[in-house]
């Protein structure tokens, strides 16, 4: 069951994704942000309060949000931190790069949860494992050189060191989720990190954009997509916390699966934003994904 609300996850978070270009290109980047994470938050405090108020029938509709204590609230503060730190550098990547660039960097992201299990939890790679990180690394390189013919130079271009440092601390955020998915209820881990992403990037906006004068900031235009990337995040995130929650379910997997959304991302961006080098992109996208499958079945 955990593989299907996975593969649904992964579904959604495609969607997302491209919700979120759509969003961002040539618009103000922290408004989108805040916007989005405020209609999140919307969605989630009419449940917060009813689960308070009417236990029962909240539970019996099985999204009943409990109370936690005060060191479970710094847990999810701290998830709320990554978080956002992950989002300020991936939405500022995909503003400035192709979606067709931005995906395929995004799904390598379970190597680094795999490179942060061996690191912390002292596991040791299989023959296979090798292969898939092996076969990942150099679609990752060969895809680096398609991004030269589109002017774009890894070495070089500081949106890919943002989307680079947004994928590493998304990695991050992963393993912390099957830490604290074990000590605390997932809908309070979802309901809370909502809000706290609303408070963290509340003086953020306004900091980066009462601080600028008017005349030098980017312009922001309201978009239907913006509430649309928070709500539909709150889907993708229902789903993964509840796959995590299953026992049994093994977060190296879950992660491959989730990565597999940036198919649903790649197509979807490169008929709505008419980019180049498709064909190309998209079989060094397939040598990724073939990567990571490697490393999910040298996991299980």
């Amino acid at each position: 069951m955990w593989v299907f609300l996975a593969l649904s996850s992964a579904f959604v978070l495609g969607i997302y994704d491209v919700f979120k270009k759509l969003s961002v290109n040539g618009n103000a980047v922290f408004p989108v942000l805040f916007f989005s994470s405020l209609a999140s938050a919307i969605a989630v405090v009419p449940i917060m309060i009813g689960s308070s108020l009417h236990p029962e029938f909240f539970k019996s509709i099985h999204i009943f949000v409990p109370s936690i204590s005060l060191t479970e609230h710094l847990l999810i503060l701290l998830k709320s931190v990554i978080v956002v730190s992950s989002w300020i550098f991936s939405f500022f990547a995909l503003k400035n790069l192709p979606i067709t660039i931005v995906a395929p960097i995004r799904s390598t992201s379970p190597i680094w949860t795999l490179i942060g299990a061996i690191l912390i939890f002292n596991e040791s790679l299989n023959v296979l494992q090798w292969l898939g990180v092996i076969t990942t690394l150099l679609f990752f390189y060969l895809l680096s050189a398609a991004g030269k013919l589109e002017g774009i130079h890894f070495r070089r271009n500081k949106w890919i060191f943002f989307i680079i440092a947004g994928t590493l601390l998304a990695a991050t955020s992963g393993l912390y989720d099957k830490f604290i998915i074990r000590k605390i209820d997932r809908l309070a881990v979802q309901s809370w990190f909502t809000i706290y992403q609303v408070l963290l990037l509340g003086p953020v906006l306004a900091i980066t954009r009462y601080s600028i004068k008017k005349e030098k900031r980017i312009p922001f235009e309201w978009r239907w997509t913006i509430p649309a990337i928070g709500l539909v995040l709150l889907l993708t995130d229902f789903l993964y916390f509840y796959a995590l929650s299953y026992e049994g379910a093994m977060i190296s997997i879950i992660s491959a699966i989730r990565r597999g959304g940036v198919v649903v991302a790649f197509i979807t961006g490169a008929l709505l934003f008419k980019e180049k080098n498709i064909r190309q992109k998209g079989l060094y996208l397939l040598g990724i994904l073939a990567g990571i499958l490697m490393i999910s079945l040298g996991s299980a």
